[in-house]
């Protein structure tokens, strides 16, 4: 770990693009993910990229030791639900991770499509995250689609930045909703005092808006269907939080006791939609939800 200070020499100047002068070593989009990351402080204080800075503001920069990978192959069943030259879109168990990290070499989902599509995958993320595109959580399920090539990756990824793609999720949440529908729109960046964690956050969060509709109540849990409207991390889990309906099994934002009915969060990725990035036809896909999930709901409407 690096830990560098840097008195600020220049008045109204942009935090992301004042730093990225200084420290020529690493690019802006780098510098950005450390603001993003809270690895950038001025004054002590997490703020945004675009922040301005004053002549004499101290900025403190942490640049993390990199973590080295040698990700293989792995011989991994995939669930595909469509692939060809450009896309592949899996639908992804419950307990698998997306990408390698810390704590996580092997067994996910990066290591299946290496073995599944070799070489072809995109190379836009780096030999940690080939094809992926967006993620979900290790403990949500549900549809992801991942890039064959750069060309697709870089299309499906401004898709995103423009919010033009539909994802709809499914969540067991504590609580009788009282509202048949609603929509919540509370900005989320870093936790305050824990910076592994996301929350609702007025002062330095980016805008985040989910919209939710009832699907069924049950004796103290409420089915809601939920629509991304955009897609920050955690966005779902931090804003049924925000209400007061957590979602059933969420160990990170959840604190009461119905997340001992099942380990890991409640949540599927239901359904998928976007322009294929080539052929530039709609495309939507839609995977049930698993049998974990469906058991639950069972047991429940026996209660």
């Amino acid at each position: 770990m690096t830990e560098i200070d840097i008195i600020c020499d220049e008045d109204n100047i942009r935090l992301d693009a004042w730093v990225a002068g200084k420290l020529n070593e690493y690019s802006r989009t780098y510098i950005q993910k450390l603001i993003d990351d809270g690895n950038i402080t001025v004054e002590g204080k997490t703020v945004k990229s675009n922040h301005k800075l004053k002549t004499g503001q101290k900025v403190h920069v942490t640049v993390p030791e990199p973590v080295r990978l040698d990700v293989k192959p792995e011989d991994i069943d995939i669930d595909i639900l469509y692939e060809d030259d450009d896309i592949i879109v899996v639908n992804k168990p419950k307990g698998m991770v997306v990408h390698p990290a810390a704590g996580n070499y092997t067994g996910t989902l990066v290591n299946a499509l290496m073995s599944h599509c070799g070489d072809c995958l995109s190379d836009i993320n780096g030999v940690i995250r080939p094809g992926i595109v967006h993620r979900i959580d290790k403990d949500t399920s549900g549809i992801l689609v991942v890039a064959k090539n750069n060309t697709a990756h870089e299309k499906l990824s401004q898709k995103l930045k423009e919010h033009d793609i539909e994802r709809i999720y499914i969540a067991l949440v504590d609580g009788n909703i009282l509202e048949d529908k609603g929509k919540i729109d509370a900005p989320i960046g870093r936790h305050p005092n824990d910076r592994k964690k996301m929350a609702v956050n007025t002062k330095n969060g980016k805008r985040a808006v989910t919209h939710f509709k009832v699907l069924e109540r049950f004796n103290g849990y409420t089915l809601v269907e939920l629509k991304l409207e955009t897609g920050r991390t955690h966005q779902i889990r931090v804003h049924m939080s925000f209400i007061g309906h957590p979602v059933v099994g969420d160990e990170v934002y959840n604190n009461k006791k119905s997340k001992s009915l099942i380990k890991g969060q409640a949540l599927h990725a239901k359904v998928l939609g976007f322009e294929h990035p080539l052929k530039k036809e709609y495309m939507r896909f839609e995977a049930e939800i698993p049998e974990y999930f469906q058991k639950l709901l069972e047991d429940l409407r026996k209660k």
